[in-house]
């Protein structure tokens, strides 16, 4: 396993990410996966063996289930707090009531409390806005925060499924006021969708953020298990109607077509491939992996082992490049003879 530094922080984290999101499964969540207390313990297990020492979560998560499973699973495995690092999330409904959603400072103070308690710890070492709250000014969102690092209840803060606008304006209202600044994001990316490039990986070099890639199997399509011209296996969430998250299926079955003869050169998967081109990309931090058994993570935990080649990356990138957008389309005309040299 390999270590990739958390955004500019100084702080290594492995650059697989146990996901927990297979938990439990209760409510919108028992399409992901059902995994039972014992089977998350086992799971937990693998992965700190093969070196992971990055877990995340949320509390949205099967209602804190998930939360629960992965905190009681470090514990009975006697996991010293200091070998792990622990990610979780905040914004999403917890109650029935009109305040228990979003990111206000209310429900952030009352989110964190709950966390903490579910996980059975006295900090979260990263603790991430799971989305945008159209009605709370950013600025509370961002003190509140703030005041949980001051407090040692949280050591670093992230973002998730923001627009790049929202991520900048954050990132400035935290240098103006001196508060703690977003050092993650996570979002979705994968090698059959690579929309994240336009603006939003751009926009995160250029601040040295770190980023944590959710869904990087577009949600089971690129697991090797789909074809073109045939249904995938009754036991697939992309086969129960749990078409998430959204892709354009005829484009990714062209890149999995170019995947397949890889993946057979290599006498891998095909999901392995798909991860290993993302660890190959320079802006990843991390890629989170979520399982169900332990024959599924233990194939993606192998995923940093396999070093594609200059021509199959080549491949790749070429069969799932983006479409020509504006205004990319102008700075790529206008960037003719202008480009840095580089020696």
């Amino acid at each position: 396993m390999k270590y990739r530094m958390l955004g500019r922080t100084g702080f290594y984290v492995s650059e697989i990410c146990f996901g927990t999101m297979t938990f439990a499964g209760t409510g919108l969540f028992k399409n992901v996966g059902q995994v039972d207390q014992d089977g998350a313990t086992t799971l937990v297990k693998l992965a700190l063996d093969a070196g992971v020492n990055f877990f995340d979560t949320a509390d949205v998560y099967s209602q804190g289930q998930s939360e629960r499973y992965l905190g009681n699973a470090l514990k009975t495995l006697g996991v010293k707090r200091s070998d792990v690092f622990v990610a979780t999330k905040v914004r999403g409904r917890m109650g029935s009531g009109p305040n228990d959603v979003g990111l206000t400072r209310g429900h952030i103070m009352d989110a964190i409390a709950a966390s903490l308690e579910r996980l059975g710890t006295d900090h979260i070492d990263l603790y991430q806005i799971h989305g945008f709250d159209a009605v709370t000014p950013l600025d509370e969102t961002l003190s509140a925060l703030d005041n949980l690092v001051r407090r040692g209840m949280v050591r670093y803060i992230g973002c998730s499924n923001l627009a790049a606008w929202q991520i900048e304006k954050a990132l400035g209202l935290s240098a103006l006021h001196g508060w703690a600044r977003f050092e993650t994001v996570q979002a979705y990316y994968t090698i059959a969708s690579r929309d994240l490039e336009r603006e939003i990986l751009p926009m995160m070099e250029a601040e040295q953020l770190g980023l944590m890639v959710w869904s990087p199997l577009a949600g089971g399509l690129l697991s090797g298990k789909f074809r073109r011209d045939q249904a995938g296996p009754n036991n697939a969430r992309r086969s129960s109607g749990f078409n998430f998250p959204p892709i354009d299926k005829n484009h990714t079955f062209n890149v999995i077509e170019a995947m397949q003869p890889i993946a057979e050169r290599h006498d891998v998967s095909v999901a392995r491939v798909a991860l290993a081109w993302l660890l190959s990309r320079k802006n990843v931090m991390s890629v989170i992996v979520g399982a169900k058994t332990e024959e599924q993570l233990r194939d993606n935990l192998a995923a940093p082992e396999l070093r594609l080649g200059d021509d199959e990356l080549a491949t790749l990138d070429e069969v799932s490049k983006l479409k020509p957008e504006y205004p990319i389309w102008m700075f790529e005309r206008q960037s003719q003879g202008r480009l840095p040299e580089t020696r």
